[in-house]
């Protein structure tokens, strides 16, 4: 039963990207991390070095976002922002596609944006793209995926998970067989029970962004004792 509670939490972001937050929040957010094994907490830029500075001692990583949560902000912008958060000791970028201008088909826009927060982040840094899977056709999820692997980042991600729906099983089916066995694919949005990580897992995801993730492992536990 440990063993497969600190699988599940290993995939876990355990987030918190309210614009309410207190610092009273973001502390009892890397507690808990800590306490659970979460991979990563993720917050608002703001956060950062406060969280890296909490948690440099755990290997719980500290990840925020860029472009987020609109991805609509000039390159440019999201090129200081990510090289603001690595300084403040963020070591995990989700940044937001520029999805009207992916959406116009404006692909090597889309790419060359990428390829710039890439060139920031290099090796040691992990990058997911997140591609609005809500905002998107079938076909579009396709083309968003493939160009996100072929940037070479690290993860597509689903959804931001504000007000554009949240992660779901036939989007992350359909990601993993875009991009192949051997790619990140985050699902993200709208996870909030165990069962559905699990369901989201089986698809294909191999880390899940949730605010609920306490919630979820809570459930686990009371699973695995009933059997």
């Amino acid at each position: 039963m440990k063993e497969q509670i600190t699988n599940i939490a290993g995939l876990i972001d355990h987030t918190l990207l309210k614009p309410e937050a207190t610092s009273i929040q973001i502390e009892r957010l890397c507690q808990e991390a800590v306490k659970f094994g979460f991979a990563s907490v993720f917050v608002n830029p703001f956060w950062v070095n406060f969280c890296h500075k909490f948690l440099k001692s755990s290997k719980v990583k500290v990840g925020s976002v860029v472009g987020f949560p609109l991805g609509a902000t000039t390159t440019k912008i999201k090129v200081f922002e990510t090289e603001a958060e690595i300084k403040e000791g963020a070591t995990e970028i989700d940044m937001v596609m520029n999805v009207g201008a992916f959406k116009e088909k404006k692909f090597r826009l889309v790419e060359d944006e990428i390829n710039s927060i890439k060139k920031i982040c290099g090796e040691g840094i992990i990058l997911k793209v997140i591609i609005e899977a809500g905002l998107l056709t079938d076909e579009e999820k396709r083309e968003a995926a493939l160009i996100v692997r072929n940037s070479g980042t690290d993860f597509v991600k689903t959804n931001t998970g504000l007000g554009t729906g949240g992660a779901t099983v036939p989007d992350v089916k359909l990601i993993r067989e875009a991009v192949g066995p051997d790619f990140g694919v985050k699902a993200s949005g709208g996870i909030r029970d165990y069962q559905t990580v699990l369901k989201l897992i089986e698809a294909g995801a191999n880390r899940i962004g949730t605010s609920a993730s306490v919630k979820i492992m809570q459930e686990m536990l009371q699973q695995e004792q009933t059997l």
